[in-house]
């Protein structure tokens, strides 16, 4: 990712066992101590789909969080794009 002075929005897709696991509960904790607002969602094809805006930096603290993951939960790969921030607020779970 690149450095901005601009809040941005994150959105990755984790592949691999993250379901189930707490993963989504992590994420929600991790975001939220960084102040970040967004989402964490189970897909129906067995992945996970993180949307968080805020900035740069902590979106950058966050993929590596994304990567590590919970205990129990065996992360394969994070795909992640940035695109402009459009205001939420809050981070939920779906």
């Amino acid at each position: 990712m690149t450095g901005s002075d601009k809040r941005q929005r994150l959105t990755a897709l984790v592949t691999g066992t993250v379901q189930g696991v707490g993963y989504r509960y992590f994420v929600q904790r991790r975001a939220r101590d960084m102040e970040l607002s967004g989402y964490a969602e189970n897909l129906s094809d067995g992945r996970v789909e993180v949307v968080a805006e805020g900035w740069p930096e902590d979106l950058d603290r966050l993929v590596h969080w994304l990567k590590q993951g919970p205990p129990h939960a065996r992360v394969e790969g994070v795909e992640s794009q940035l695109s402009e921030a459009t205001g939420l607020r809050g981070f939920h779970i779906y």
